[in-house]
């Protein structure tokens, strides 16, 4: 796995959970296809500058959402991937949109993501 993950040890959520995050967006936006070898949690983990447990919860938390599978010879894969495929144009196209205008005024992409969650959220309630 190539793609780069990161850790930021000033917000409050559990590192633990960014990675699970961070892993999960990239499955999504197809950069993580099934069947790609995730690192060991130890070697990531070594990488990442957290403790093995850490890795070991994201991954079993992305285990448990059915998006990775673990076995012994095989380690951690990719099980699952949306597909973008049946994305309209359009709506990739807004969201590019949002990502450049939201660089533009400043903001980086946990506060773009954060605005986007928070306005599904009033919209869904």
């Amino acid at each position: 796995m190539e793609t780069h993950i990161v850790i930021d040890l000033a917000t409050a959520t559990p590192p633990y959970e960014q990675v699970q995050k961070q892993i999960s967006s990239l499955i999504a936006i197809g950069e993580l296809r099934p069947g790609t070898r995730l690192p060991t949690v130890r070697s990531l983990a070594a990488d990442l500058g957290v403790a093995a447990g850490t890795v070991a919860r994201a991954y079993k938390e992305l285990e448990a959402a059915g998006l990775v599978t673990t076995n012994r010879r095989q380690g951690t894969v990719i099980a699952y991937s949306t597909d973008y495929a049946d994305v309209p144009a359009e709506v990739m196209a807004a969201v590019e949109h949002l990502i450049e205008e939201g660089k533009r005024a400043g903001l980086d992409g946990r506060i773009i993501v954060t605005l986007l969650e928070g306005r599904l959220n009033q919209r869904d309630n």
